[in-house]
């Protein structure tokens, strides 16, 4: 890879982190300022369709597999797991919770995934190698770092900004009740939990139907038509909070909608195919970081110690397992495997070759020169 693609990697995953602190800071803002969580998550997915959809009827129509019905049922069961489910757990979580702990929880989602592709055989843990007890080690870290947030809230930090940028009830950190608190990081596991799945059958799914976009939109629209049978059912006789405003609920919705869904999805598509997927989970503490800011600046959310605590453990179990997985990756190829390494090293070899026949062209001349010199 090139220098400025390398350069551009880092640049992308920052973004990817910046997109998704404003997720978190916004969906917690309109939470607090009163949107209905299951309305909230309806909006989103209707929003992401609308952009989706048109793309990909523009952009694969053409080259589009027909789909059996089998197919059609497995993305409609997909799309309840890894979207409706899954969003709407991790936004009601969220409302019980604080943006810092979404933000510190997202750190045991290539954890989980990794739990999965083992249950799955698509894995294997050595476990007498040092790969392997990273792994496991990386695994006890996460479980810890989950139980510290729900059971441990410590002091409280002070917010570096005591005037909120959004309007609405604030529901700082610990703050909250210790059983709403404790069932808000439980939820919030539970949508990990669903969503490293997801993730995990999306990669079987595509190889089976290796459209992404079709499939991405298709699942977006059976989401969208998911999510409003259960807002609707949440929310029977309350007309009132189907209503959007201008307000920051308006702004989450077109945030999460298109930006996320759209601008996000992308880059991470770009930053996986460049650099790997290992490369961006490694971008994930940046997150945390900006998040904690953020929501402590423009939420004026208080952070207590022990989400802090809780999310340095999440990071390292990230940071152990994906470590285990490096280890095992298979040394890299040497400069004369590949084709194109091969040809170059054929005429490297060549042109060694050619050099010592004409130095031993030389010492045979030189040896009659003197033998004669000798005669004479």
């Amino acid at each position: 890879m090139s220098s400025d693609a390398g350069k551009k990697a880092y640049v992308v995953a920052m973004v990817i982190q910046v997109i998704y602190t404003g997720m978190y800071v916004v969906s917690k803002a309109a939470l607090d300022g009163g949107m209905n969580s299951f309305v909230f998550i309806f909006y989103r997915q209707a929003a992401a369709t609308l952009l989706l959809v048109p793309l990909a009827i523009i952009l694969e129509r053409r080259n589009a597999p027909p789909m059996s019905l089998w197919l059609f049922t497995k993305i409609f069961l997909y799309a309840l797991l890894g979207s409706t489910v899954s969003m709407n757990l991790h936004n009601l979580s969220l409302k019980y919770t604080s943006a810092t702990v979404a933000s510190a929880t997202s750190n045991s989602i290539p954890v989980i995934t990794f739990l999965f592709a083992v249950l799955l055989h698509l894995e294997a843990i050595k476990l007498r190698a040092s790969s392997g007890a990273a792994k496991l080690a990386g695994v006890a870290l996460c479980v810890g770092g989950v139980l510290v947030i729900a059971l441990y809230a410590g002091p409280p930090l002070s917010p570096l900004n005591h005037h909120r940028a959004f309007a609405g009830h604030a529901h700082a950190g610990g703050g909250n009740k210790q059983g709403q608190w404790m069932k808000g990081t439980f939820l919030m596991l539970l949508a990990n939990v669903t969503w490293s799945l997801w993730i995990v059958l999306q990669a079987r799914l595509l190889k089976e139907y290796p459209n992404k976009l079709l499939v991405t939109a298709l699942q977006c629209l059976l989401s969208t038509a998911q999510s409003l049978a259960l807002a609707a059912a949440a929310t029977a006789g309350r007309r009132d909070v189907w209503r959007l405003r201008l307000d920051v609920g308006l702004v989450a919705v077109a945030y999460s909608g298109f930006v996320v869904t759209g601008v996000s999805f992308y880059l991470q598509a770009w930053c996986i195919e460049k650099r790997g997927p290992v490369f961006l989970a490694m971008s994930n503490p940046l997150g945390l970081l900006l998040t904690v800011f953020c929501s402590s600046f423009f939420l004026g959310e208080v952070v207590h110690l022990g989400s802090i605590l809780g999310g340095a453990l999440l990071v390292a179990g990230l940071y152990s397992v994906l470590w285990g997985k490096s280890k095992e990756l298979p040394p890299p190829p040497s400069p004369c495997l590949d084709h194109a390494s091969a040809i170059i090293c054929t005429v490297k070899q060549g042109s060694a070759a050619s050099d010592g026949d004409m130095n031993m062209d030389g010492v045979k001349l030189e040896e009659k020169r003197i033998k004669l010199d000798s005669q004479v």
